[in-house]
């Protein structure tokens, strides 16, 4: 059932019945952990914590291949594979090359026994518990045909979805994002907590098949055994017989290609034939039986004119190429991004230097290298500033951050305004007649410092703005007035707290009901807060006991902005459920969702969204996904059935 789910996508049983047998699975492991097997479905949330990674030496090396930007190259490649064979009599069997981690799975007797690194084509690291986490990767494949040991490989690689949906997780909280998919899949690939790698939702396309007495004639052959196993093989490959269907191919895909959920770099061309593969062999690189197209890249080269140092509202300090207008992608380029001090330091940047500019996928254009053969002697290292730009107050770097951080809160002007353009946001406050534009203006006239002074504004005071006519000031000064009605939980997420999203706001709002509550809270209470770990609690309490802050919050009382969290209006049916905490998932007999979750609010009980170690109760379901349960089990959450929930609920 478990292959049939995660290999097939279909079932022959309920996920209700699917999950009482992994509930049972998981019982009989802890009473026999002496017969918990290798390849159980228990397996793939992760949990395991790897110290240091051993190193394995490759049966089959993985070697590299050789690269090609044109169609010539590829022209003049068919020609020495027609020499090396003595005929035409040749088909190519074409692939779209994935930008991911290339992986090496061994499997015994249709078990996964080892996941292994590319490293340096010679010898890897071996992750087979990370790997384990990949759900699209077998951990045993079975039926007719299966070599007794084999080696497959293929790509692991972070959807763009997924890449999008962790990094704007990371800007909510005030992280710098992740500069592209492949090396966040490459650094989630060696971290030490496979449980950690799990939530990373990493995917796998194989792409290759190694072993002895396979039975297979042709790379397509071996591809084939690879989908009647049960891997994820992408459905982009074709046959080819003559270099001209190459190049269709590959014209074909070049747009294409950018629909795909992953991101791609170019083609690669095998000879199908593997008695041809071995009579071509190899260099002491890569095969003489296949190549690499790459598509040209969206780059450019340019002169770095200067580097100039953006100030967030957190005070981060991001450094920009302003560069010499090129043409990129289409656009005319003038500014890219260098990411930190680090970055700078590894490019060895001096101002005039010709460097190299990229631009991918969703990312803002980037510098990615220096032109050394266009260096001058004159020309000196870039040295990073000291003092903030802004302000001139002398810059920070915490511990383990790679950003330099201006530490002056309260005076610095590129922080004060983006706090307000955070506050007022549609997330937050929701004031939509307020842009960046009318915060500019009215920061400079000394009217607004902080999120709080809006509330003071007069209608002489904005009427007075460039722009402003009698229509626009009443339009903002309702906006404002509106914006007293917006509840608690956006409020909090206004106050600009790092690391405080918006999902972790509603969670503090809903726990602590009141801001003097959350403000008053300890660092143990915090902590005790279902999703909220030490370094949100840390944030917390070093922003709450800030001066400034705590006079804001005054302020923002005093105007009468919502700072309380406002229960839904029902009847409280009893205490039973009283300090409780719930997770619903699946479907019940008895209830609607939005119907159960007002039965336990209106007995005294908590409904939450995440399953985390402090959560009381996980109620499931018919048909609820058995990554809750898997998540709930390792946990030690105590799950129970709609029965169950009743009975407790008639105690009473």
């Amino acid at each position: 059932y478990n292959f049939q789910y995660y290999q097939k996508d279909t079932s022959e049983v309920s996920d209700f019945e699917f999950d009482k047998l992994l509930e049972e699975l998981t019982k009989l492991e802890d009473e026999h952990p002496e017969l918990k097997a290798p390849d159980s479905p228990t397996q793939r949330v992760g949990g395991t914590i790897t110290k240091e990674f051993d190193t394995v030496y490759h049966k089959y090396p993985m070697l590299s291949l050789s690269n090609t930007y044109s169609k010539e190259e590829l022209e003049d490649f068919d020609k020495r594979v027609a020499k090396g064979l003595g005929t035409t009599d040749y088909e190519y069997f074409c692939e779209l090359k994935f930008d991911g981690v290339a992986l090496s799975l061994t499997y015994e007797n249709g078990l996964l026994t080892r996941g292994v690194t590319r490293g340096d084509g010679t010898r890897g690291d071996d992750i087979t518990n990370n790997v384990k986490t990949i759900r699209t990767i077998p951990l045993r494949v079975n039926g007719a045909n299966v070599p007794e040991i084999f080696e497959a490989r293929g790509e692991a690689f972070m959807p763009k979805d997924v890449f999008k949906n962790l990094n704007e997780e990371r800007i909510s909280n005030n992280e710098e994002p992740y500069a592209n998919a492949r090396n966040t899949t490459s650094g989630s690939l060696k971290m030490q907590d496979s449980s950690i790698v799990a939530k990373r939702y990493l995917d796998c396309y194989l792409y290759s098949l190694n072993g002895d007495n396979l039975g297979v004639d042709t790379h397509s052959e071996a591809i084939g055994l690879l989908e009647k196993m049960g891997f994820n093989v992408s459905p982009t490959y074709r046959k080819c017989k003559t270099i001209s269907e190459v190049l269709t191919y590959i014209a074909e895909w070049e747009t294409k290609r950018l629909d795909l959920p992953l991101e791609t770099d170019g083609i690669v061309i095998k000879i199908n034939s593997i008695a041809q593969q071995q009579e071509l062999g190899f260099t002491a690189k890569s095969p003489r039986w296949a190549i690499a197209y790459k598509y040209k890249a969206e780059n450019a080269a340019t002169r770095l004119e200067n580097i100039t140092y953006q100030v967030g509202r957190t005070g981060a300090i991001t450094p920009v190429a302003e560069l010499e207008p090129v043409l990129l992608a289409g656009t005319t380029v003038k500014r890219a991004s260098l990411h930190n001090a680090n970055e700078i330091e590894r490019l060895d940047l001096r101002l005039g230097d010709m460097v190299f500019v990229e631009k991918g996928g969703e990312i803002i254009p980037k510098v990615t290298g220096v032109d050394l053969t266009a260096r001058t002697p004159d020309l000196t290292p870039v040295e990073y500033i000291t003092e903030c730009p802004e302000c001139g107050t002398a810059l920070i770097r915490h511990e383990g951050e790679a950003a330099h951080y201006c530490p002056n809160v309260k005076g610095c002007p590129p922080q004060i305004k983006g706090r307000i353009e955070h506050f007022i946001q549609r997330k937050a406050m929701d004031i939509d007649s307020i842009g960046e534009r009318t915060i500019h203006l009215l920061y400079e006239k000394g009217l607004v410092k902080s999120p709080a002074d809006l509330y003071s504004l007069t209608y002489d005071e904005i009427f007075q703005l460039e722009g402003f006519k009698d229509l626009s000031t009443k339009n903002l000064l309702k906006g404002i007035e509106a914006s007293k009605e917006i509840p608690f939980e956006s409020v909090l997420f206004g106050l600009g707290i790092r690391f405080v999203g918006k999902t972790v706001a509603e969670k503090l709002a809903a726990y602590f009901k009141t801001i003097d509550n959350l403000s008053n809270a300890s660092f143990d209470q915090l902590i005790e807060v279902p999703e909220i770990g030490e370094r949100i609690a840390s944030s917390l309490i070093t922003w709450f006991n800030a001066e400034e802050n705590k006079e804001e919050i005054s302020r923002l009382r005093e105007a009468g902005v919502q700072l309380s969290f406002v229960e839904d209006d029902l009847e409280q049916a009893s205490d039973l459920l009283n300090g409780k905490s719930f997770v619903i998932s699946g479907v019940f007999e008895g209830y609607g969702r939005d119907e159960l979750k007002e039965v336990i609010k209106s007995n005294g009980g908590k409904v939450i969204s995440a399953i985390s170690g402090k959560l009381d109760f996980l109620l499931a379901g018919d048909k609820m996904g058995p990554a809750k349960r898997e998540k709930a089990e390792k946990l030690g959450v105590k799950i129970i059935t709609e029965q169950e929930f009743n009975a407790m609920l008639s105690e009473g």
